[in-house]
């Protein structure tokens, strides 16, 4: 097995290098450019999941690159936490370079698009390898640099200004990121992240502690779209579709709630944040968005901006999870994160598909298209009855180890806020997965393929996926259950 240390290197950098070459081919070498960028996403989940497996077998693989001073180095380290996300960003990135070559098959500056897609790899690899809370700031800034041209990648006022909200919103986040930074330092003179966390809080020093976890909160909350922090990340669905999916599935999103409970469980810790109420805070903030993101999403016929308020939604979720402070609640919320990613990139490569096949982006518009494109759309109900969290499809598994978690706690409140958000989603999914197969429209049955077959294959293993995983759930429920663990 190659050497895990090393792959650090590789997995993060690879991507980096590998688009700074993609850069110098010429813009109409669709073929080539296609080949070297499905080879790097390739070659960057293999290396990952060589990691992973150094992780299953105990190790905690580590690669320093710079001391800026006493506690303060730029540096890699991947613990099981750590691990869950690359894996995650790092697997699905593979179907997202693969749907890419479809979408964009049409598309102007597929040159530029490709360089910053892979880019963006190698920085969300980053940030999920980071050893302490600089090198991820330095890999969050970079993030939000390298997806601001693929936001405005269309290049209309639309895209522009989505792209110009995203960069003010990441800028203020950064900078409230930036003061808890300091402050953590100063008062710890360490960022490393530590089980346990590195904060020791007293009854003296308790608002302190309490003002540092609110600037997180504002920090990363803004990527994590937690309300009312969340404007910029509707307005974002003016990208492509997958750098949509990868804004609300793997990259972004999830690097803003991926910091979040890093920052709770890695620099907190579980009896502080207990000590200080701070759980119970961000329980209740996410609590309010998950039914109002939802309650919001039903209102948008828009498809993709139905997707994008449900991702709000359900983002809350993972953060409610490591809110809770409970392995059961942390187990919960750490599945979401698996599951929400399988489900959403899925419900957003097939939104792609039909707007690419059908010109079509509103709801009320999509009457019939089942007809049409009959694998998207069963792909898409399959999404749909997982993000309500119906068996057989992986959704079930992590709200039923949040609702249990909630109760565990004698949160009852939290329980009812989960059922009534699952209640939410099927009040604004189904009605899509009826109209479309169940009501008539122009639609006709395709003559030939429904989409792309670079567009329809990873739809349909996706969905499959989706499916596995909600009935094998031996296959990562023990290791997810050991992570929280782990953090705890």
């Amino acid at each position: 097995m190659p050497d895990a240390s090393q792959l650090i290197v590789w997995s993060i950098f690879l991507p980096i290098a590998g688009s700074i070459l993609l850069s110098l081919f010429p813009e109409k070498s669709d073929r080539l450019r296609n080949a070297m960028s499905f080879f790097i996403s390739i070659v960057t989940a293999a290396s990952v999941i060589f990691i992973l497996m150094a992780v299953l077998n105990g190790r905690t693989p580590e690669f320093s690159i710079l001391t800026l001073a006493p506690g303060l180095e730029l540096s890699f380290k991947v613990d099981p936490f750590s691990i869950l996300f690359g894996t995650i960003a790092s697997v699905l990135w593979v179907f997202a370079t693969l749907y890419s070559f479809g979408y964009m098959a049409h598309e102007h500056k597929r040159r530029r698009y490709f360089v910053f897609f892979m880019m963006s790899l190698g920085v969300t690899v980053g940030i999920a390898f980071a050893a302490n809370l600089i090198t991820l700031y330095l890999f969050y800034e970079f993030l939000t640099i390298c997806t601001y041209p693929l936001v405005i990648h269309s290049e209309n006022e639309e895209s522009q200004a989505a792209g110009f909200k995203y960069l003010v919103y990441s800028f203020i986040g950064a900078a409230f990121v930036l003061l808890a930074m300091v402050m953590t330092y100063h008062h710890t003179g360490t960022l490393d992240f530590t089980q346990g966390g590195i904060v020791a809080a007293t009854s003296e020093s308790a608002f302190l502690w309490q003002a540092i976890f609110v600037c997180f909160i504002l920090g990363f909350g803004i990527k994590a779209a937690i309300m009312p922090l969340h404007a910029w990340l509707p307005a974002a669905m003016a990208a492509p579709t997958p750098v949509s999916a990868l804004l609300h599935a793997v990259a972004v999103v999830k690097s803003g709630v991926f910091c979040l409970i890093r920052v709770m469980y890695s620099i907190y810790g579980t009896d502080t944040l207990a000590h200080l109420d701070l759980g119970l805070l961000l329980a209740v903030i996410v609590c309010i968005t998950i039914i109002i993101a939802s309650i919001i999403a039903l209102k948008q016929d828009v498809l993709k901006k139905r997707l994008a308020y449900s991702t709000i939604s359900q983002l809350g979720y993972i953060t409610l999870g490591g809110a809770l402070l409970t392995s059961m609640g942390l187990a919960g919320g750490l599945l979401h994160m698996i599951n929400h990613a399988l489900l959403k990139i899925t419900l957003f490569f097939c939104a792609g598909a039909i707007i690419t096949v059908t010109g079509k982006e509103k709801i009320s518009e999509l009457r019939g298209v089942g007809k049409r494109m009959p694998l998207t759309m069963l792909a898409f109900a399959i999404g749909s009855i997982g993000m309500i969290g119906i068996l057989p499809v992986n959704g079930f598994i992590s709200k039923w180890y949040l609702i249990v978690g909630s109760l565990d706690l004698r949160y009852y409140l939290v329980a009812v806020v989960l059922l009534a958000s699952a209640l939410l989603n099927a009040a604004y999914f189904a009605p899509i997965v009826i109209s479309a197969f169940f009501r008539k429209g122009d639609f006709e049955e395709a003559p030939g393929m429904e989409a792309p077959l670079s567009m329809l294959v990873p739809i349909v293993i996706l969905a499959i996926t989706c499916i596995a995983f909600g009935v094998q759930i031996n296959f990562y429920v023990p290791f997810v259950e050991k992570i929280a663990a782990y953090l705890l």
